[in-house]
């Protein structure tokens, strides 16, 4: 008997390292309840996410209270009760929580709140997170303000001589037109 319950928690302990190991790879976290989903549902939700470098993982609440403490995360005790997933992006956070809001849409997943850079976001608050624009978006639209006046710039200075050229042939034309 000793023998067994020494492997057993040989196991657990196993399994929380992992799980800690999991949970370092990230800084942010969402969890949800994903009870009523199908396999099939699972896998689909797992797939979209993969297209964003976002791991879902189904884990036991105990191990992931002690992964969280031993990482110096903020602790969610709220958020791990009953049946909890936990979505982990490598990179921005907002491209998952997109994602997994719009899939709640249609599907029974409900989202139990998160940890984002550090802080703890409710369900609403993740969804409202969810709207914001991405990080890739932003930059986007950064280089997009910056761009514009060096190409104004760029547009004037081409300007210039296609102007002089043009007022070169249009006397060069009235010139032959005189001969």
């Amino acid at each position: 008997m000793s023998d067994y319950v020494t492997k057993l928690n040989d196991e657990k302990t196993g399994a929380v390292q992992n799980l800690k190991e999991i949970l370092e790879d990230s800084s942010d976290y969402i969890f949800a309840n994903y009870r009523g989903l199908t396999v099939a549902q699972i896998s689909e939700l797992r797939n979209k996410l993969r297209e964003e470098d976002t791991i879902f993982r189904v884990v036991k609440n105990r191990f992931a209270k002690i992964a969280l403490k031993d990482l110096n995360r903020p602790m969610v005790d709220d958020f791990l009760t009953g049946p909890t997933a936990i979505v982990l992006p490598r990179k921005d956070a907002g491209p998952a929580a997109k994602i997994l809001v719009e899939f709640c849409k249609d599907k029974p997943i409900e989202i139990k709140g998160g940890i984002i850079d550090g802080r703890v976001f409710s369900d609403g608050e993740v969804e409202a997170f969810s709207k914001l624009p991405t990080r890739d978006e932003l930059i986007a639209k950064l280089m997009g303000t910056m761009n514009a006046p060096i190409q104004n710039f760029v547009y004037t200075l081409n300007a210039i001589p296609q102007k002089l050229v043009r007022v070169l042939q249009a006397v060069a034309d009235q010139k032959k037109e005189q001969e």
